[in-house]
Parts: structure tokens; sequence; C-alpha cells
């Protein structure tokens, strides 16, 4: 009631809080807000999805440099790589992983890599105890040449430069997963390489970019081979970690998998009149 005998409205009441009290109620409001929304938040990214956004050009023509890609975090079970924030690398949890899957051949997942602790995007190629090796530009898994198909020449120019560049896509298909590759020129790097035994608890990743990805492939992150196969891992690095390939992966790096790009702001930049594939709510 107001000294009249009238009653306030909710306007005037408001008009008589002085500034300072009005600021101390929307904090204390946003506070409330943040409090819950925070740690739903964190729930929700380390548990179910998180988004990524693709920093390099390791993934092209699957993934675009700045698509963003929905991680299912569920999809090979959780342990400390899972937080969301690579928080795992600073809390002491427990080694191991609950409601452990196996991934699966031509998954694209994104991991820590082992030497650097960058956040990584590649696909599954080998699983523990398959052989893996480049010939001739031509991957083979377990002795057999992967189905490979020549679909079409492309001119394009990659992100953040003015070079055109040339390549030649392919799909490639192991079991019933397909994916298209680019290849350059047969004798660029990775188009040959040592025979590759994955060790149990670890797999062996590749980009989709033959040519710009430095994968499992590349010897800097493995253990020296001997007589040209290469089967262990954990070795001391030979070079700058900032300079080592991924090597084999633990199966305790991997974080989830990438499964719909939900947006891009990727400029096409194909030459030749050739058509761009569809970048918005795009399955892998």
């Amino acid at each position: 009631m107001t000294s009249d005998g009238s009653t306030a409205t909710q306007g005037e009441a408001e008009e008589d809080l002085s500034f300072g009290s009005k600021l101390k109620r929307e904090l204390r409001e946003w506070a409330m807000t943040l409090a819950f929304f925070v740690p739903a938040f964190m729930l929700f990214t380390g548990l179910f999805y998180e988004q990524r956004v693709i920093p390099s050009e390791s993934m092209v023509p699957t993934l675009q440099v700045t698509d963003r890609v929905a991680v299912t975090k569920f999809a090979y079970g959780y342990d400390r790589y899972s937080l969301p924030f690579s928080l795992g690398r600073f809390i002491p949890l427990p080694a191991g992983r609950i409601f452990a899957r196996m991934p699966k051949h031509g998954d694209v997942i994104v991991f820590e890599h082992p030497h650097t602790g960058r956040v990584m995007i590649k696909r599954l190629i080998g699983l523990p105890g398959d052989t893996v090796q480049m010939i001739g530009e031509q991957l083979y898994l377990n002795g057999e040449p992967v189905d490979s198909e020549l679909v079409r020449k492309v001119r394009y120019t990659p992100h953040g430069t003015n070079i055109l560049r040339t390549a030649f896509e392919w799909r490639e298909t192991i079991g019933d997963k397909s994916w298209f590759t680019y290849r350059g020129n047969k004798g660029d790097w990775g188009d040959n390489t040592d025979l590759f035994v994955v060790p149990d608890g670890y797999v062996f990743m590749m980009g989709d970019n033959r040519d710009n990805s430095l994968d499992s492939r590349f010897p800097s992150g493995h253990c020296p081979a001997e007589n040209g196969v290469v089967d262990r891992a954990g070795c001391p690095l030979r070079v700058p970690a900032e300079e080592a390939s991924i090597g084999f992966v633990p199966l305790d790096h991997l974080i989830g998998r990438a499964d719909t790009v939900l947006m891009s702001f990727y400029s096409c930049k194909l030459q030749d009149d050739e058509k761009c594939a569809k970048r918005v709510w795009k399955g892998l």
C-alpha cells in the first residue's frame, strides 16, 4: 500500500529500487541460471554429443575447413578422454573405459593425438590385429587391396590459399561402408609405406586427403621398423612431438564418432563447373 492507501503497481515498485539493488538482483538471477546451465552443458557434452569445428584440410573431400560436426560421445564408451575441454588430461581419473565398444572400419573418429594432446579427426582404417600398407598409392588391408574406384578429376583451391591444385577423387569401400578420398599424382609422400601390424589396444588412422594428412602411415610417430614391419607402440619419439605423426592411436584416446556435418561456412572452390557436395546436415 502507498501512503495514500492505494496499491503500488509492479512498475512503480521496480522504479523504487536503486540501481545497485537492480544490479544485484540481475547478477543473482544470472548466477542461478549459470549454476544450472553449466553442469547441464558439461553433462550433455561429456556423455552424449558435442560439436567440433574442422581446423584443417586433412579430411577433404569428406570434411572441409570450418565444417561443424556432431560427435557421438557414447559410441565407444567413456574414459578420461571423453571429458569436454580435454579436462581428462588434468584430472587424475583411473585408466580404462566403461561401456566400451570397438569402433568399425571406416568410422570417422575424434581422438587425442598420442604425442601432443591435440584433438584430431581421422578415418579408422586398421583395428587391433589388422595389417595395413600402402603400395603404389593403393591401400591394402590384411593383405588385400581395398576396393577403390576412380570417380573424377577435380581442380580446387585449398582453404586459405590461392593455389590451384589437382586431385583425383576415389571411392573406397571396406565392407558396407564407402567414402571419398583425394589423391595426387603417384609417388607423393605416403603412397608407399612399411607394413603396419596394429598392436592390441591400438588403431590405425588415415586422413581422406591422402597427400595432406600426417597420419598413421608416417614413421615419425612410430617405433622403428624391423625388416620393413612396424608392429610395436610406445617407443620414445625420434623427433619433436609437434613434428610426429599420430602413429598407432590407443583405443583409450578415442573421444567419439563424428556422425553428421551440422553446418558449414566453407565456400566452394571447385573449378571447371564441378559441383560441391551438400554440407548441411550431412551424414558421414
